[in-house]
């Protein structure tokens, strides 16, 4: 994954009243630290910021180009806080990167294909944490459940890594389980076992 260019400025408001005059004015404020580095408060344009989001996902890497820096900082978005119903981005944590430098990261994990009939597909964990190269870092793995029967599991092991990423959990960490559908007739039987458990309890009062 290429690194995407974005300029920044030097955000000098703080606090929540100059995070809302920096969001009103199509910024979203950032905090840029790592490696050492003093941090530094800056302002990301939001159209640029989330067109790269959208195009490369939570792992892009910038090259920002903070106006008066001598050049441009690798870096990538550690926590980015969004607003759910405006749909716009709040805040960003972005942390410093080198070439070739190992980082930790979370990748999303897309499930391919259908399971077995009368099965349900049940999502433990939606990413899965590998260390790859910064510059490197794949955007998304792709696991198929074709054909997989109730009890079956979907595990880090599972997942076929691309030269130069390596697991940062238990090959057994779980992505996914199959679980058995249950039948309309069956899930009315258990809420009349359940409604009539509770005329049990309602009488023994």
């Amino acid at each position: 994954m290429s690194e995407v260019k974005i300029s920044a400025e030097p955000r000098t408001e703080f606090g929540k009243g100059g995070a809302r005059r920096t969001r009103r004015a199509g910024l979203v404020p950032a905090v840029l630290y790592g490696h050492g580095e003093k941090p530094q408060h800056i302002a990301l344009p939001a159209r640029e910021f989330a067109a790269a989001i959208r195009h490369g996902g939570a792992n892009q890497v910038f090259a920002i180009d903070i106006a008066g820096n001598a050049g441009p900082t690798l870096a990538l978005a550690k926590a980015i806080q969004r607003d759910p119903i405006r749909d716009s981005y709040e805040h960003v944590d972005l942390i410093i990167v080198r070439r070739g430098e190992q980082v930790q990261v979370e990748v999303p994990v897309a499930l391919t294909g259908e399971a077995s009939r009368n099965t349900l597909v049940v999502n433990e964990s939606m990413t899965l944490p590998v260390t790859a190269e910064a510059m490197h870092l794949p955007p998304e793995f792709e696991v198929s459940i074709e054909g997989l029967e109730a009890g079956a599991q979907v595990t880090a092991a599972d997942v076929k890594l691309p030269s130069g990423v390596t697991l940062a959990v238990d090959p057994g960490y779980v992505i996914a389980t199959i679980a058995q559908a249950q039948s309309a007739a069956q899930m009315q039987g258990e809420a009349a076992e359940d409604e009539a458990a509770e005329a049990e309890v309602t009488d023994a009062e």
